[in-house]
């Protein structure tokens, strides 16, 4: 195998790594987590947002960010248009989609969760926090879904395209 080949496939793996850790997300835990009380669900994302951020997790959320336009760039070099225009919309839906998504918007939302202080807030504030965070995470949630799979899927079809 070879090296170029060894890029695209790891850059597939890892998208599709993504991609199920966030339709899983969206298919159980976004609903399980609804399901809790204000101050629970605001426990439970805080939990969720620190233990998230580990090794097995940046391996595929920062490993497709540059994995995938690596493989763009030498399918770009073999001449292979077709597959390198399908590595390339695989790379940009990822960057944009999913990390830049996350970075823009995710994360500044986890940081207000994490920075809140359920023990001693009233639960009139804990329900106002969750009602900010709640609807706007999740409509970013879908986003980053949908992208991650369109990026794994157009970076599937790059492998094999002739």
């Amino acid at each position: 195998m070879t090296i170029q080949t060894t890029i695209q496939v790891a850059a597939v793996v890892l998208a599709g790594l993504a991609a199920g850790l966030f339709y899983s997300w969206d298919c159980a835990i976004v609903g399980g987590l609804g399901n809790l009380p204000d101050e629970q669900y605001l426990a439970a994302f805080q939990s969720i947002n620190r233990v998230i951020l580990n090794p097995c997790f940046f391996m595929s959320f920062i490993g497709s960010l540059i994995l995938l336009p690596i493989a763009a760039w030498m399918t770009y070099k073999t001449g292979n248009t077709t597959a390198f225009y399908f590595m390339l919309a695989a790379a940009i839906l990822y960057a944009v989609g999913v990390f830049g998504v996350t970075i823009g918007g995710n994360v500044p939302l986890n940081d207000m969760v994490d920075k809140f202080d359920i023990a001693n807030a009233s639960s009139e504030a804990i329900k106002a926090m969750r009602l900010k965070f709640e609807t706007n995470w999740n409509s970013l949630q879908h986003v980053r879904t949908y992208a991650s799979i369109l990026a794994f899927i157009a970076a599937v079809i790059s492998l094999i395209r002739p």
